[in-house]
């Protein structure tokens, strides 16, 4: 199973950046469009260049195509009681596509785990991959570096934010859920029916 999904007790992370500077030739804005609309994607490269560089791959390998949102966390699904409130999605079949990358923490970075910030899922440092990544809808600052969310304190890494498409985001979350999951954590966090992603590409 995934990094987040699999080891439940995993969280996800995303960021909201207020001014990133200029964008360069290798930092395009991606576009995802799914099912319920077009999520357009702005990654921080200078900030965060492994988790970039390897989302940025899985999006020019078309490896997001005919994939998917899948998870969804919320209130009334948080067995945390913390507020918790995310998508993740990525891969459907769970599986990454290469070697898991370094974490970069949000200590390194200087980006935060705010609403509308993409970041990549994992279990132990150093497993993760783009091909389980997830969008923040709410400032779950506690999935930061030094946050109490993960028992190992280290957060998840913060690559990016949604520009454009918050709604479809928030549309995603409203989906109906099943209970069934090998992990207490995640009980009814799983859609019933993914939202797929047809494509994914630079704008």
């Amino acid at each position: 199973m995934n990094a987040l999904v699999k080891g439940a007790a995993l969280t996800f992370a995303a960021i909201s950046l207020s001014s990133c500077g200029s964008k360069v030739d290798n930092s395009p804005n991606l576009i995802f469009e799914t099912e319920l609309g077009v999520i357009e994607i702005e990654i921080y490269p200078k900030k965060a260049p492994i988790s970039s560089a390897d989302f940025l791959n899985y999006v020019d390998r078309k490896y997001y195509h005919g994939q998917g949102f899948y998870r969804v966390v919320r209130a009334d699904n948080d067995p945390r009681e913390m507020g918790m409130s995310l998508i993740q999605g990525g891969r459907l079949n769970l599986e990454s596509l290469g070697s898991p990358i370094a974490h970069e923490t949000t200590k390194m970075t200087g980006l935060r785990n705010d609403a509308g910030s993409v970041a990549i899922a994992r279990e132990d440092p150093g497993t993760g991959s783009a091909a389980f990544f997830f969008i923040n809808i709410g400032n779950n600052n506690f999935l930061d570096h030094g946050g109490e969310r993960n028992p190992d304190g280290q957060g998840y890494a913060v690559f990016g934010k949604v520009v454009s498409g918050m709604d479809v985001v928030k549309k995603i979350q409203t989906g109906k859920v099943v209970s069934v999951s090998d992990n207490e954590q995640t009980q009814g966090q799983f859609l019933a029916k993914p939202v797929i992603i047809s494509k994914a590409y630079r704008k």
